[in-house]
């Protein structure tokens, strides 16, 4: 036993010891050794290709290890979700939950229970629903559902926000911080990762174990892995300087050479190993390197939209939409899915004509756009060949670089430069496309989606690349920190013909929460019916006339409208941060008036739950 990130003693559950895995000549990681425990929520993250999946899919027992040993504490029961969720054709949800329960022993009316009641849990109102119908977000929920109605002591989540929009990330996020459950997974997501878990595995075999690991939140990890790599820095230049005495001194001549001890001598060669094995290990850790050339372009005015509409399918995406986009502006588009954010981008480099409207472009306006469908690779084509059409040479602001070095630059080895772009994995297909984008100079980034498969160094490198570009950035992505962080205005898509813009995801998702209970009259308004509950007589609200409640649930009834009043009063306030342009223009200010506006948020709608369910014992 050992203690968890809260100071509580916890049973190991899963370890794994002396672990190596290599596919063809490329290593993983090897001589790895991690212990997971009871009540645990880990994230784990690495670069692209460290091994993430495969260790998750070791850690299930559905891979095997080249070397080491997998041990699981006995009769724990380990659940795994892969990236992609697929269901048998023509099943319905509660056959899905039903069929998943059946894989683990219970009496076999147990399993009908379970479905049923992990059907409410993940907010399924109806069974009868076939899963293939179901959106993204809720094929998600359903495959989480499959996985949670086994029971298991611990689950094991691959990349669980890949293609979720804002509102099934923060489905999952809430779900997730409800549940006692432990689990380790794996996301880009640094919003979810410091939500949601209390520990930070990395796998990099730039660290001399293989990883590194820090108890907290993400924000901790980021401080100690960066006192960390500092330390290490300091030790590798004393190490040099070590390094280069002792090779001054091997190199004397034959009269010094007689003075040499044998045991300076190796002290000498262990010196030059380690010192080469430390460097080894730093060039390694599979950063890529991105650096978007602007034009130079001095126009001011780059892309502007005049009442631009569009509808699909006979549903209106977006109407009346004024927007400019000028030299230096980062503009965030940000919706759910199918609510027009694609099209929007489309239309603005004038890919898809607006049914209503027009959108003009500053003349020889030059655009690089990174598709989400990455319909711009030939997945026939090899990656020698995508990423220098011409020749081993590639040519960069005037510069040229061999292929090679080129591939490097984005995190690829030299034996893939023979491998099809349709072999590679969406990270990777994802990087060569940013290599297309960066090698002429453009006036205009659009991405859509960008982050999806890519690790959370690359986000990062990907985010300070946005930052540094001096032309215009038209952005589309789930990464919410990315949307604060680099985005220097949002316009926000409802879905139903209505958009505005922005200061922070937080206000999109306030007023987009407010826009969905519009939508569902028969659920109605908390907010509203709480107030007319707040204006009827005393006598008609006296809990002592209601025999339904307790006596400590009449005295919760007496102050909860009061509570309610004073949390929304809180959440208001808090929102108000959010629109204090001082904390606008500081991202650390903006991210915590975002995480203290998201805490009212919660505490309020805590309190109209508990108010939901006093009212329905208060009249039977």
């Amino acid at each position: 036993m050992e203690a968890n990130a809260r100071g509580e003693w916890a049973v190991a559950l899963l370890a794994v010891r002396d672990l190596g895995k290599t596919y063809a000549s490329h290593t993983l990681f090897e001589r790895l050794s991690l212990t997971f425990h009871a009540g645990e929520r880990v994230g784990l993250i690495g670069p692209n290709g460290a091994g993430k999946s495969t260790l998750l899919r070791i850690l299930a027992g559905l891979e095997t290890p080249d070397v080491g040993v997998v041990e699981r504490a006995r009769e724990a029961r380990i659940a795994y979700l892969p990236q992609v969720d697929t269901f048998p054709a023509g099943v319905t949800v509660e056959d899905a939950l039903y069929a998943a329960s059946r894989e683990v022993p219970a009496e076999e009316h147990e399993h009908a229970v379970r479905a049923k009641k992990m059907l409410r849990r993940v907010g399924f109102e109806r069974g009868d629903v076939r899963a293939d119908s179901l959106s993204g977000g809720w094929r998600k929920r359903l495959a989480i559902g499959c996985r949670l109605v086994q029971e298991p002591d611990l689950l094991l989540m691959d990349e669980p926000t890949n293609h979720l929009d804002l509102a099934g990330i923060d489905w999952l996020e809430r779900f997730l911080e409800r549940s006692d459950i432990a689990y380790v997974v794996t996301s880009h997501d640094r919003y979810f990762l410091e939500r949601v878990t209390d520990r930070i595995v990395e796998i990099n075999r730039r660290y001399p174990d293989g990883f590194f690991s820090v108890s907290g939140h993400y924000s901790d990890f980021l401080e100690k892995r960066e006192a960390f790599l500092h330390m290490e820095d300091a030790e590798r230049q004393a190490l040099a300087t070590e390094v280069r005495r002792e090779i001054d001194w091997l190199r004397r001549g034959p009269s010094a050479r007689e003075t040499k001890s044998a045991a300076r001598i190796d002290s000498a060669r262990e010196k030059i190993s380690k010192l080469a094995e430390v460097g080894r290990r730093q060039r390694s850790d599979g950063r890529i390197e991105i650096d978007f050339a602007a034009s130079g372009r001095r126009t001011h005015d780059l892309i502007t939209a005049k009442g631009v509409s569009k509808a699909l399918g006979g549903r209106r995406l977006f109407s009346g939409l004024d927007l400019h986009v000028c030299r230096g502006d980062r503009l965030g588009i940000v919706g759910n899915n199918a609510t027009g954010k694609t099209t929007l981008l489309r239309t603005l480099a004038r890919l898809s004509p607006p049914d209503a409207g027009a959108v003009s472009h500053a003349t020889d306006l030059h655009i690089a756009l990174f598709d989400q469908q990455r319909e711009q690779l030939d997945p026939s084509e090899r990656l020698r060949r995508a990423l220098s059409p011409s020749g081993d040479t590639v040519s960069y602001l005037g510069r040229k670089s061999h292929i090679v070095a080129w591939a490097k630059r984005f995190g690829f080895r030299v034996d893939q430069l023979d491998t099809p772009v349709g072999e590679l994995s969406g990270g990777e297909q994802a990087r060569v496309l940013m290599a297309l984008m960066i090698r002429e100079p453009v006036d205009v980034l659009m991405l859509d989606e960008p982050t999806n498969d890519l690790d959370v160094s690359s986000v990062e490198v990907l985010e300070s690349a946005l930052l540094e570009f001096p032309g215009a950035v038209v952005l589309i992505t789930h990464d919410r920190s990315m949307l604060d962080r680099a985005c220097t205005n949002l316009v926000g898509l409802h879905g139903d013909g209505r958009w505005a813009n922005y200061g922070s995801v937080a206000q999109w998702m306030e007023r987009e929460t407010e826009i969905r209970a519009e939508r569902e009259p028969a659920a109605g308004s908390d907010a509203r019916r709480v107030g007319e509950k707040g204006r009827q007589s005393s006598a008609d609200t006296d809990p002592r006339a209601k025999p339904g409640l307790t006596y400590l649930e009449k005295r919760e009834w007496e102050t909860i409208e009061e509570r309610i009043v004073a949390a929304e009063q809180e959440a208001e306030r808090r929102r108000t941060d959010l629109e204090d342009p001082a904390v606008a223009s500081d991202h650390e200010k903006l991210h915590a008036a975002y995480e203290a506006h998201l805490a009212a948020s919660r505490e309020l709608e805590a309190l109209f739950a508990r108010w939901q369910e006093l009212e329905r014992k208060l009249i039977g």
